[in-house]
């Protein structure tokens, strides 16, 4: 076995169109920058993204919702990306917000298989909205189901050829 890629093109190389891709980084930080340049590059269209945020509308992810790569974002923040809300706006772009440790938790529970959990969090607000919800032991929960990607891409200082990655900084 050896899953070491010469570069990122060779890593992309069966991204699909209309493939759901979760999308390490928080914020800015981390962001696996040549795997989204690369996706930039291939032209990929119709992708559902999973990830904390969608970039700026230069930076991150915000390069492959500039080029209307993107059909669906599944995020927990949407702020600083004009096109973001360009598209949002005219209904171009499908969005799912999910609070920041749900959405962790959707991402956990599909590599799990676990298909769905309730959480007390986002109970009577907008993000319970047509969603199953219970009174568990005097606590009112909703229903989040799992998430999973077809591809993620993530940022790593180095890789073995098992697929384990080493993080610095």
């Amino acid at each position: 076995m050896n899953k070491v890629c010469a570069d990122a093109a060779h890593a992309l190389a069966d991204v699909h169109d209309h493939a759901t891709i979760i999308a390490g980084g928080f914020g800015l930080s981390g962001n696996p920058e040549n795997c989204i340049l690369e996706l930039a590059r291939k032209g990929t269209k119709g992708l559902t993204i999973i990830a904390n945020n969608c970039g700026t509308t230069d930076k991150g992810l915000g390069v492959l919702l500039a080029q209307g790569q993107v059909k669906k974002m599944i995020a927990s923040y949407v702020g600083e990306n004009k096109i973001f809300e360009q598209q949002f706006l005219s209904g171009q772009l499908e969005v799912e917000l999910c609070p920041q440790g749900t959405l962790a938790e959707r991402i956990r529970a599909g590599g799990a298989g676990i298909e769905a959990f309730f959480t007390p969090t986002g109970f009577g607000t907008k993000v319970a909205e047509g969603k199953e919800t219970r009174d568990l032991g005097g606590v009112h929960c909703v229903m989040e189901t799992a998430l999973r990607g077809d591809f993620a891409i993530v940022k790593a200082w180095k890789g073995d050829r098992w697929g384990n990655l080493i993080y610095r900084h």
